[in-house]
């Protein structure tokens, strides 16, 4: 293992017992944090260890549960597929960006776990094994590409260039496998006249044949953030996770640093204005 291999590993095992200290209560895995620098994005949370302390506290005795499903690696961001117990049972994507081995900022979006589920599959289960890790940038460029001309764009007449005829397993829990599932998914959003709007994508992460995508929009009516994880193969999408999350009013954060605030370098360059937005 390369300095390189054995730094990512080393955050991963960090970000991933920060996680999991919220359920066992390990104290020492707040080390993990720069005390003097702990940037929050999730509106709901005071910015800095105290904001994060805050949270803990206010979690009934033994009630949290944390199972990391999936972890992975880009540059100095760890990105995570976390089912919780936390407040409630949800399932969830956290990123945290590390400087000198420390983690400094933090990103997430959070959704109810539901035991139902069109496909069939849970909002958790399917693929965790990586690979392709030399595919990556490929993989990145392809979702991006996904994101901007079917999602934002609107362009579905394109959508086999992106997505396998054959093999699309899905973990939305309102959506069915398959191309058939997503056109019957947005026809019924439409129909109700509430159609799910892509307005803007501000972060492409992945490592191998794992890429995450984080966009901004509506959903049913209300002011969106959108995380997508997306498993591919063969320079197709194969299997697809969400999670969707409404942002609060700016009079409801206990934060001003918003819901995205990413540093120009991991934006699309082709909206990087809309790096520092809500």
């Amino acid at each position: 293992m390369d300095k390189i291999e054995q730094k990512a590993e080393t955050m991963k095992t960090k970000a991933k017992a920060l996680l999991e200290s919220i359920e066992t209560g390990d104290k020492s895995a707040v080390s993990y944090i720069n005390a003097n620098k702990y940037i929050q994005h999730n509106l709901m949370v005071g910015d800095g260890l105290a904001g994060f302390g805050e949270v803990l506290q206010a979690l009934p005795g033994g009630s949290a549960k944390v199972n990391v499903k999936r972890i992975f690696n880009d540059g100095d961001y760890i990105f995570s597929h976390t089912e919780y117990d936390f407040f409630g049972p949800k399932v969830g994507f956290d990123i945290f960006r590390f400087e000198n081995g420390l983690i400094v900022e933090h990103w997430d979006n959070l959704q109810v776990l539901v035991s139902k589920t069109l496909s069939g599959r849970s909002q958790m289960d399917g693929s965790v094994e990586l690979n392709d890790l030399d595919k990556t940038e490929n993989n990145k460029a392809l979702v991006r590409l996904f994101v901007n001309d079917i999602l934002i764009a609107g362009n579905v007449n394109k959508i086999k260039n992106y997505i396998s005829e054959s093999t699309y397993a899905q973990h939305n829990p309102n959506v069915e496998d398959g191309l058939d599932g997503i056109d019957k998914a947005l026809a019924a959003m439409a129909e109700a006249g509430m159609p799910m709007t892509y307005t803007n994508n501000h972060l492409i992460l992945g490592e191998g044949n794992f890429v995450l995508a984080v966009s901004e929009g509506v959903f049913l009516g209300k002011h969106s953030s959108f995380y997508d994880l997306f498993r591919l193969q063969d320079n197709k999408i194969v299997e697809h996770w969400d999670a969707i999350e409404e942002i609060p009013s700016r009079a409801d954060w206990k934060n001003a640093n918003g819901k995205f605030g990413f540093p120009q370098s991991f934006c699309n360059i082709n909206i990087s204005e809309n790096c520092i937005t809500a």
